[in-house]
């Protein structure tokens, strides 16, 4: 048996890993689509599909049990949405063991430091994101995911896909 396995960070340094940080958009779907195109045949590079779910505030719901409702299914709906993006990818040539996929249930400010904080952790050399196209008055009310991670990123490049 290898000891080296996909979670081995000390082997992630000389691998190409990319981190899709995805949801149930379009966007994140394009963004997917295209590794597949880009990277489907090429058996060194290793992507980490990771979908955060921030952590909702009590206030939000009448009781605990309709907030774990709540969780259980966003959970259940984003499990399938990262199963069919792994399909995508599995059908342009990547092997299981080049796929992971890790959904995150916190507490965040921000879903941009969320996911360099996981980008800083898995080591990768590549983030990749799709953009929602924001215009300048929704992205000054509301950011942008896509150009926080542009500007606070480190030890990594950035692909946004359009």
């Amino acid at each position: 048996m290898n000891k080296q396995t996909f979670s081995d960070l000390a082997r992630r340094d000389t691998e190409r890993h990319l981190l899709v940080a995805v949801d149930e958009s379009d966007n994140s779907k394009r963004a997917v689509m295209y590794l597949a195109d880009f990277f489907g045949d090429n058996k060194d590079v290793f992507i980490t599909l990771l979908s955060i779910i921030p952590q909702p505030s009590e206030d939000y719901f009448n009781s605990e049990a309709e907030r774990a409702k709540w969780l259980k299914d966003k959970k259940k709906k984003m499990e399938k949405i990262m199963t069919g993006y792994k399909e995508i990818l599995t059908d342009a040539g990547f092997k299981e063991n080049q796929l992971e996929t890790r959904l995150s249930v916190r507490q965040c400010v921000s879903i941009g430091d969320a996911i360099l904080e996981e980008q800083a952790k898995l080591r990768c050399c590549i983030v990749v994101v799709g953009r929602r196209g924001l215009t300048h008055n929704e992205e000054f009310v509301f950011g942008s995911t896509s150009n926080k991670i542009l500007h606070h990123a480190k030890n990594c490049a950035v692909m946004v896909v359009e």
